[in-house]
């Protein structure tokens, strides 16, 4: 079997020469996000479908309006006894108003249940917002990190081939030995690959970060390092308080189980009869016109074929071999499922925010260490490398210092992401703050 996949279907949007990258914000991002992400978009179909489902739900509980347009004809029997007893005369024509309404609670039932789901996929969608945010959030400052990644390793490579020159001018100085320039040649290889992989890390972040907010695979994007700007952390118990009034998977949860009880209530108005309402207003005659003469009277005379007719039905459900009862028993079924749900929904969200709320504080208040980390490490680099040309440190300890800078910057980084993760993760429960 032969695939053919047309051109461009994977090809990557061209950067145009000259035309400078667009500055995305994380505010951008989301937005953009948002008209790209197929299982957010998803949860917006949803919840159209489900409005829409209402909609047509109230519709069954209002009068109908429609038109009726008929032509019957009938063998005539000579006798006038027989068949057909019904029909008017061998032909007759029909073409009339039709207003209708069927009275049932079953229906207003169903109506309630539809409300509650509405309900259920306005929250889902809800769920998927915020789960988005936190994906993007993921991606961008991922990307955000891995530039400047990329800068520290381009930073520690600069530094390590500085290094590299210092030993070996000291080696043919006399000052020091051989292996010395061994270490640090091999401290500078090492760096050069450390560039080579920052910039694959900082090419795949993009990549993902693109794949989410355009519509196409572009490149040509800068972001916003503004990873210093934290914000404020509000106390457990503000928290708390928004997480018990903007919590969707908890109203997801509930509107679930309000469903399934209006599932049930329209299951057993199964049992019950229901009342149909006709109004007719036209022409039901022998003749296709407003009026008609009747030849059965002496003398004939023109009489209106206009009219109207009224006609009230009740029907009641005798036997429909268990299905009404087995519709009973599915329902209560969904009931009890909804109310496990429920309950667990409730655990989770108590657990939830304990945990993400610590994940936030924690990593909070580790960031001023680890931004001293990066500070300290830096000036040991510089007084490290000081004393190995004063003859008074090895070349060991320039390298231990080189690396320990360069973690420090990039655990900076990283903490910095795990805070601004964690709070995103904290909103999905409570909102933003």
């Amino acid at each position: 079997m032969l695939l053919t996949i047309p051109n461009g279907a994977f090809a990557q949007q061209p950067n145009p020469p000259g035309v400078a990258p667009i500055t995305i914000t994380l505010q951008d991002a989301l937005a953009r996000a948002q008209k790209n992400e197929p299982q957010y978009r998803a949860a917006l179909t949803q919840y159209g479908v489900a409005r829409e489902i209402r909609v047509q739900s109230r519709a069954t509980l209002l009068p109908n309006v429609n038109y009726v347009a008929a032509f019957i004809y009938t063998q005539g029997d000579s006798v006038g006894l027989g068949r057909y007893i019904a029909n008017n005369g061998v032909h007759e024509y029909i073409s009339e108003g039709n207003v209708h309404q069927e009275l049932s609670w079953q229906a207003l039932a169903e109506y309630q249940r539809a409300q509650a789901q509405e309900a259920l996929a306005r929250a889902q969608s809800e769920i998927a917002a915020r789960g988005l945010v936190v994906t993007v959030t993921q991606a961008y400052y991922g990307t955000v990190v891995a530039q400047r990644k990329f800068a520290i390793a381009q930073r520690a490579a600069t530094e390590a081939q500085t290094f590299f020159d210092i030993t070996g001018k000291l080696e043919r100085g006399g000052e020091v030995a051989h292996s010395d320039t061994i270490k640090a040649q091999l401290q500078f290889q090492q760096q050069q690959r450390a560039v080579q992989d920052a910039q694959l890390e900082m090419d795949r972040s993009r990549l993902e970060l693109a794949v989410l907010i355009f519509p196409n695979l572009n490149e040509n994007f800068t972001t916003v390092d503004d990873l210093e700007n934290l914000g404020a952390l509000p106390s457990f118990s503000e928290v708390e308080e928004l997480a018990g009034k903007n919590n969707p998977q908890l109203r997801a949860a509930l509107a679930s189980l309000k469903a399934a009880n209006h599932e049930i209530a329209a299951a057993w108005n199964g049992f019950l009869p229901t009342i149909g309402l006709d109004y007719f207003y036209g022409i039901d005659a022998n003749q296709f016109a407003a009026t008609g003469i009747n030849h059965n009277i002496t003398p004939p005379l023109r009489l209106p074929n206009l009219g109207y007719e009224a006609s009230a039905t009740l029907q009641i459900p005798i036997w429909n071999w268990g299905s009404s009862r087995s519709k009973v028993k599915v329902a209560q079924l969904e009931r009890d499922q909804a109310k496990v749900e429920l309950s667990f929904a409730q655990r989770k969200m108590a657990a939830d925010l304990k945990d993400f709320f610590s994940q936030a504080q924690t990593t909070r208040s580790e960031l001023e260490s680890l931004r001293q980390s990066a500070e300290l490490a830096a000036e040991s680099l510089r007084l490290t490398s000081l004393r190995y040309q004063a003859g008074e440190a090895t070349v060991l300890e320039v390298v231990d210092s080189q690396n320990t800078l360069t973690q420090a910057q990039n655990a900076l980084g990283d903490g910095q992401v795990r805070y601004r993760t964690a709070v995103a993760s904290l909103q999905t429960l409570t909102g933003k703050f």
